[in-house]
């Protein structure tokens, strides 16, 4: 069992949240891919039980860089039903576009069929980080990647 972290960071903020997600990934002993969005190939996406994405926030929407991933990803349609997914993003300020960010992910996992899972005690929807991630965010973070993890480990049956 593998999970993709996949990102876009222009300025490291993003790419911070990731790793820490994927630190909460490993603490679940779940084997865990981190990757910049330019180095996964769409074909890849196949191989791992969970998808986990993350992207600044630009006017509210993922970064086109992400967004393409997902265009290109249209040749799988169906294939990754069943597959657990989450997202994440930085934000340069609160009530910027974060939590719209987070859905414009969650709209591409949920057509792919994917699950995907909230959180009544978190940032409900998935990790937010307002500029770089201070301790709290990271905290939030290596949770949300451990609950995908665990959930991806429900699910496989694993």
């Amino acid at each position: 069992m593998k999970i993709l972290v996949g990102y876009y960071s222009r300025s490291g903020n993003t790419r911070k949240m990731a790793q820490a997600i994927a630190k909460g990934v490993a603490e679940e002993n779940v084997a865990c891919d981190v990757k910049e969005v330019s180095d996964i190939k769409v074909d890849e996406l196949l191989q791992y039980e969970g998808l986990i994405f993350g992207s600044p926030t630009y006017y509210g929407l993922m970064a086109a860089e992400l967004k393409k991933l997902f265009d290109d990803s249209v040749k799988y349609h169906g294939k990754l039903t069943g597959k657990v997914g989450g997202a994440f993003t930085s934000s340069g300020m609160m009530g910027g576009g974060g939590e719209t960010t987070i859905f414009s992910i969650f709209e591409a996992l949920l057509i792919h069929g994917m699950i995907i899972v909230g959180d009544a005690k978190m940032q409900h929807y998935g990790p937010l980080a307002v500029g770089a991630p201070d301790k709290d965010a990271e905290n939030t973070c290596m949770k949300y990647g451990k609950k995908i993890a665990a959930l991806t480990r429900k699910i496989q049956g694993a």
